[in-house]
């Protein structure tokens, strides 16, 4: 039986990954060890996993994750008011097949897209 999922993206720096999700974003660190090529953050439910790319080029990431909330427009609120930066194509809007949605890109230029079922 499956019971849970684990994205793991790339990251080329992993003291910027951890600034950005730890710091601006709310995650905390998990895992039962401290690993230089390897991190692993938890939010919530939340678990996203980071591998050591160091070579990345950032135009060319298509890392993606999309991350179900219940609270979605109290999350992006916080954002704003953190002055969290989202991303241009992609701020709180109501997308045609029912999910209110809004999208970050990280350092690496992975994309997390947080939504919400309209009800």
């Amino acid at each position: 039986m499956l019971t849970a999922i684990h994205p793991k993206l790339p990251m080329r720096n992993k003291a910027a990954t951890v600034n950005y999700y730890v710091d601006q974003l709310g995650f905390r660190l998990c895992g039962s060890g401290d690993y230089h090529d390897y991190l692993m953050l938890k939010k919530d439910a939340i678990e996203l996993h980071f591998f050591l790319y160091e070579n990345l080029d950032p135009n060319e990431n298509y890392g993606q994750v999309y991350i179900r909330t219940d609270a979605i427009e109290t999350f992006y609120h916080d954002l704003l008011s953190r002055r969290i930066k989202i991303h241009p194509n992609g701020p709180l809007h109501k997308k045609p097949w029912g999910q209110l949605e809004f999208s970050l890109l990280d350092p690496d230029n992975n994309l997390l897209t947080f939504g919400e079922a309209v009800k």
